[in-house]
């Protein structure tokens, strides 16, 4: 079996045995004096300085709500001209429309007018084929003219000659009454027989009816007589046979019956017409004639409107002009369909680019008075309720605030109960701010305080 016990490992002269040496240890206190001897530097000093004021600020920033409260726009009550409209739109109308027909019938000659022309009392509008019509005028006239001859020689002929013959009848039965007596005496002296009396006296009777007829004759041709009469019926006939022709001649055309403007024609030269055809419509626009706006007013409205209200207006073509109005008529009616009411406003002075038809804008000034509290309308909760209310700043804090309302308007409206001149009103568009929260004011200037506007419904627009 092999030796397993080890031999020992021979030395050689150049090995050296390794001892091992105690090495100091280093401690905390050999450190520390190395340590003191380090100072810190006036930058570093500095820069401690800026990260304190840095966390200070920023602490600050984050609790100024708190402190300070939550900064909130408000707006201050104040008084002022509040004056409340009722905005609708509408239509230019004419009060009197007018149609245009011819009484007469036949073939058109003229059409003088186009639609939109305006044209002035008197003048032509159209005009008939009338031919036969002055044909029959001018033979009317000379049965005129003959019969006012027929008068004249009456007065200029056969009355004189009347008078002339009474008076040689008259001479005549003078003379025949003068024989008749001659002879009767020579009658009773026996020169004559009783025949020459008898002839004498036919002679008398002859002459007595001659001068009986000749002073009707003159009494028929005197002023009043019979002649006179029947020659001035027969004048008077012709007369009206002229103005007979003459109004048919004057149905073969028409005039304007006032001054105006042709809104529509339907009639073209060549065409045949009958009477009453309805042909043109005329907007009157003559003395006396006003042009009107036809507005539809929300019925909530209608106990804002009253007669003579002011009101100004402008139509959509001409959007920066103005003109004004007055409400002139309140239909007494509603309307059950829209639930309006039709109201007319007359304008005294139209401007010229107003047409009929044309739609226009109108403001109606309903009310106008000077409020005491007047706050903007969107510092204003729930106003279609019984309990309105506003945020108000009091002693740095949101107080919920009811409040009783006077004159409403787009803009403005009026307080009467509920919160003092001075004080502000926080938007409700702040959505973030609630009753007790504090509150740190931004005062705002009001909204403009132009004409507010109750603004009602105008079904004719949507």
């Amino acid at each position: 079996m092999p030796d397993l016990t080890a031999s020992p490992v021979p030395l050689h002269a150049t090995d050296t045995p390794k001892v091992a040496r105690a090495e100091p240890v280093k401690t905390d206190a050999n450190k520390q004096p190395e340590k003191a001897k380090k100072k810190l530097t006036p930058h570093a000093w500095v820069k401690i300085g800026v990260a304190v004021v840095v966390v200070i600020a920023l602490a600050l920033y984050l609790l100024r709500n708190l402190l300070l409260g939550t900064p909130t726009t408000v707006y201050t009550a104040s008084s002022g001209l509040l004056v409340q409209n009722v905005v609708a739109s509408g239509r230019v109308i004419s009060p009197q429309r007018v149609t245009v027909a011819l009484q007469g019938s036949g073939r058109v000659l003229r059409v003088a007018v186009a639609e939109g022309q305006a044209v002035q009392a008197g003048q032509l509008l159209i005009e008939l084929d009338n031919s036969d019509s002055r044909a029959s005028l001018a033979q009317s006239s000379a049965a005129v003219a003959q019969a006012q001859a027929k008068l004249r020689q009456l007065s200029e002929l056969n009355q004189p000659q009347a008078v002339q013959a009474l008076a040689v009848v008259r001479a005549t039965a003078l003379q025949a009454r003068k024989t008749l007596e001659r002879n009767r005496d020579l009658v009773q002296q026996g020169f004559v027989s009783q025949a020459a009396v008898d002839d004498a006296q036919r002679a008398v009777d002859v002459a007595a009816s001659q001068v009986t007829s000749a002073q009707a004759q003159v009494k028929a041709n005197n002023a009043g007589g019979s002649d006179v009469l029947l020659l001035e019926a027969g004048l008077r006939e012709a007369q009206a046979g002229e103005q007979l022709a003459r109004t048919k001649l004057e149905q073969g055309s028409v005039v304007a019956p006032s001054s105006g403007v042709l809104i529509s024609r339907s009639v073209e030269v060549g065409d045949i017409v009958q009477p009453g055809k309805a042909l043109m419509v005329l907007a009157s626009t003559g003395p006396g004639q006003t042009v009107q706006i036809l507005v539809q007013i929300d019925e909530k409205n209608l106990a804002k409107i009253l007669l003579g209200q002011k009101a100004y207006g402008s139509a959509d073509a001409f959007a920066k002009e103005r003109f004004d109005a007055v409400v002139a008529y309140i239909n007494p009616s509603v309307d059950a369909t829209r639930g309006s009411v039709e109201v007319k406003l007359s304008i005294a002075n139209p401007p010229a680019y107003l047409r009929q038809d044309m739609t226009v804008s109108i403001d109606i000034e309903t009310a106008r008075r000077t409020a005491n509290i007047v706050i903007p309308t969107s510092t204003l909760e729930d106003a279609a309720t019984d309990k309105p209310w506003v945020l108000v700043v009091r002693g740095k804090h949101a107080v919920k605030q009811f409040v009783t309302l006077g004159l409403l308007g787009d803009t403005r409206v009026e307080v009467v109960q509920g919160i003092a001149i001075g004080e502000g009103v926080i938007p409700k568009s702040k959505l973030g701010v609630k009753s007790g929260q504090r509150v740190r004011a931004l005062v705002q200037t009001s909204p403009a305080s132009s004409p507010d506007h109750s603004t009602g419904k105008d079904p004719m627009r949507p």
